[in-house]
């Protein structure tokens, strides 16, 4: 049975926010809101709960994992951006978009494209996801809430309860968010190019 908490959207509450540090820092696997959808995530490097989540949405192992951070300066330690692609960043971040990069040795490889070396890498727009990912200090290992067979991520925390509530360690309620994933932005090329259409507009990339 998962530990269940309602957060507060707009002042999270501190006492919440360390349980559900401690518990990731313990092996938990976490479910919390984005200004996207709900994500699923887990500790850096923690493999056992990377295959956990693994099984919850019966991902094969091509699946990209993104490392869900808290602002910029942390970005630069995992994935390898220059000048050009840190003004983009600086410019969307943070928002629903989601930024496929080189990674940096800092990156376990079981986490990396296993051809490309690209590690995705998102500032998610959301007072609980900031404030839950400042509290842990170090970027979340994640993956959009989207369960097997369905195309939309799930977006009603109590549903997200009926059905995870013996799969998941620990479900973050932080209301309702959106239902559309992130825009997937590839920038290991010579100019972003669009993956996936998501949340995040793209439309600025016609005036370039």
């Amino acid at each position: 049975m998962s530990q269940y908490f309602q957060v507060h959207p707009e002042n999270p509450q501190k006492r919440l926010l360390r349980q559900a540090v401690d518990m990731v820092r313990n092996g938990s696997v976490v479910v919390y809101p984005t200004d996207s959808s709900y994500a699923i995530g887990c500790l850096l490097g923690d493999k056992a709960a990377m295959e956990r989540i693994y099984r919850i949405r019966r991902l094969n192992d091509k699946h990209n994992f993104t490392l869900a951070c808290r602002d910029l300066s942390e970005i630069a330690h995992y994935a390898q951006v220059d000048n050009m692609n840190y003004r983009l960043l600086k410019s969307l971040t943070p928002g629903p978009y989601t930024f496929i990069l080189k990674a940096t040795k800092e990156v376990p490889r079981r986490l990396q494209n296993p051809k490309r070396k690209t590690i995705g890498i998102r500032i998610p727009d959301h007072i609980v996801a900031q404030a839950f990912l400042t509290e842990l200090g170090e970027p979340l290992m994640s993956s959009t809430l989207i369960l097997p067979g369905e195309d939309l991520p799930m977006t009603d925390p109590y549903q997200i309860r009926v059905y995870l509530e013996h799969e998941v360690d620990l479900i973050m309620d932080g209301g309702f968010c959106g239902h559309e994933p992130t825009t997937v932005l590839d920038l290991t090329g010579d100019r972003p190019s669009v993956l996936r259409q998501g949340k995040g507009a793209t439309d600025w990339l016609l005036e370039h």
